[in-house]
């Protein structure tokens, strides 16, 4: 395999599925060094999500599973209340708006742990996790910290924000610590480099991270969409070099992907599995943005499942995998360990096979529930009301050592 061949495959959802099949090829025959596989509980887990799905959405409408949805926190529509502040822009600057937004808070969306919360001065609520930051990065861009002036994310004001400054604006302190926050600035900092240095990705609006709206809609084909297959890699191509060094081939940064010893592939990308959770996470976060200027996303199941720490664990949770080695759960995992690769790597593989479960269930095509729903319905949010049940502070079941780019 050449090597812009072995890249490419590597930024593909073709390649995430074969690789975590790979791993899950291997639970299946009792081989992995940290897992075991109980799939005979899968289908009572696509009842329960059934369950969960009915409950949290009884007419059966259930949104894409996007950073939009964290927007909500607390009751309160955030998401109306921007587009009020937003109402005098022409569509297209309001979809603009509204690209840098989901992007900037995404990139800002890796575990924040245990011990840090946001408060909310409007609705006068605290909020940690995903919704915690969420409700930071609404706030900080309604406020123009990512931009020159509010509502709007550039590429200058990105260049300039410091530890400090993100720090103080989410409320760090020694008592309210903030997992990977110099991490997370590194991360919006490459990113202000990447929209000067590729200026043809951002020509819509050149300084500006919205720019992208027009290059993404040159990527619609004959049927008047854009594949989700292609977006995807518009995405990895895109935001590529705002990773931090880790797995490359050559000068390409492969970002989100890590080695095991027992996954098998050709040339170069031998014991390679990428994952590629947070740029898919934008992806299904940009799909919303995209609609509101006229761009429809299509086959959305050619993206995966996230290999992220609420749908891996209610996989654990749930009994459908158990650690072989149970003290596992009391140390703290770095992401290349090879026990969070297979982690990773089996819930990629097993949100499949619980989407075509619960697919049979209710009666519904690919098209009518794409994983983008099961996520939303569903794993996610089922995830979370299992680690309330059973840990401290909706604590995930393993530890990770976030670096704030990547869980």
């Amino acid at each position: 395999m050449e090597r812009a061949e072995a890249i490419s495959y590597m930024l593909s959802t073709e390649a995430i599925r074969e690789r975590c099949g790979q791993i899950l090829s291997l639970a299946r025959r009792g081989e992995l060094s940290h897992f075991i596989l109980h799939e005979d509980l899968l289908p009572g887990l696509a009842a329960a999500v059934q369950a969960e799905i009915e409950l949290n959405y009884p007419s059966g409408d259930v949104p894409f599973h996007s950073r939009w949805r964290h927007f909500g926190a607390g009751g309160v529509n955030r998401e109306a209340i921007l587009d009020r502040r937003l109402a005098d822009l022409p569509a297209t600057e309001r979809a603009r708006a509204k690209l840098e937004l989901a992007v900037v808070s995404v990139l800002l969306d890796a575990g924040a742990g245990d011990s840090w919360t946001y408060r909310d001065a409007d609705c006068r609520r605290s909020f940690g996790r995903s919704e915690g930051l969420a409700v930071a990065s609404f706030n900080c861009f309604c406020e123009g910290l990512f931009g020159e002036k509010p509502h709007t994310v550039s590429a200058d004001a990105l260049r300039a924000l410091t530890s400090e400054k993100l720090g103080a604006a989410f409320q760090v302190s020694e008592s309210n610590p903030l997992l990977g926050l110099e991490g997370r600035v590194a991360l919006l900092r490459e990113l202000g480099d990447v929209v000067k240095l590729y200026p043809a990705s951002f020509a819509g609006a050149p300084g500006r991270v919205g720019g992208m709206l027009e290059p993404i809609a040159a990527l619609t084909g004959k049927d008047g969409t854009v594949a989700a297959g292609k977006l995807l890699p518009f995405i990895l191509d895109t935001f590529g070099a705002i990773w931090p060094g880790r797995i490359a081939l050559g000068d390409r940064n492969l970002g989100d992907v890590w080695r095991h010893s027992q996954v098998l592939g050709r040339g170069e990308t031998d014991k390679l599995v990428p994952f590629h959770k947070l740029s898919q996470w934008l992806t299904y976060s940009l799909l919303e943005p995209l609609a509101e200027a006229n761009v429809r996303v299509s086959n959305l199941n050619q993206l995966t499942g996230l290999a992220e720490y609420r749908n891996g664990g209610l996989l654990l949770d749930s009994g459908v995998l158990e650690l072989r080695d149970p003290t596992e759960a009391l140390v703290r995992h770095h992401p290349s360990a090879e026990l969070i690769v297979e982690w990773r790597a089996l819930t990629v593989s097993l949100l499949d096979e619980l989407a075509a479960l619960l697919r049979a269930r209710l009666s519904k095509t690919p098209d009518e529930l794409p994983l983008a729903k099961v996520l939303q319905g569903g794993t996610w949010s089922l995830g979370r009301k299992f680690a309330a049940e059973r840990r401290a502070h909706a604590a995930p079941p393993l530890a990770i050592e976030s670096d704030g780019t990547v869980f």
